[in-house]
């Protein structure tokens, strides 16, 4: 009893030491938000470009409702499948601010895949934005995570399979 009531002698004269690192354990709220992980940057970045390649395939189809609009439309759903799936995994923490969809026309991670300023894209726009989406996707497969990896390949196959069918070899 008297070892107890000695331990607790400080706490009750005030002369005991707290530390605020002694009481919380996790990262400080007053410091900047934690960088995104890898996966997320990459998600992100991909999103972006996904979302360029839409902006170009509407350019490209602009008013039209010929035969080889209803094609691009085609070849265009799959990029919104592509969209809503790259979403879908992007799960981001309470609080974090959600990274806004680009404008129509900015600039986006892959080359060739830029909208164009005002007015239509061709289907040689289209083309190589399409091949070089396919490029740059397989180039983050190996530093991609799994999961992540295996929808990029789904999409990087996608993309070169639109580049035949957009009549390029």
């Amino acid at each position: 009893m008297v070892l107890a009531s000695a331990a607790a002698l400080p706490v009750l004269l005030g002369t005991a030491s707290c530390r605020s690192e002694d009481l919380f354990a996790g990262p400080d709220p007053l410091a900047a938000p934690p960088r995104p992980a890898p996966d997320v940057i990459t998600l992100e970045q991909v999103i972006a470009a996904e979302h360029n390649m839409i902006q170009l395939y509407l350019a490209a189809i602009g008013g039209s409702r010929a035969a080889g609009a209803r094609g691009l439309e085609a070849l265009l759903a799959e990029h919104r499948q592509h969209l809503a799936a790259l979403r879908a995994r992007l799960i981001l923490p309470p609080g974090a601010p959600a990274s806004p969809s680009p404008a129509p026309g900015a600039a986006s991670s892959s080359p060739g895949a830029a909208s164009p300023a005002r007015g239509r894209a061709t289907t040689a726009q289209l083309r190589a934005a399409e091949r070089a989406s396919a490029a740059d996707l397989v180039q983050r497969l190996g530093t991609a995570e799994p999961a992540l990896a295996q929808l990029l390949a789904s999409i990087a196959a996608s993309d070169a399979t639109h580049v035949t069918a957009l009549g390029g070899g």
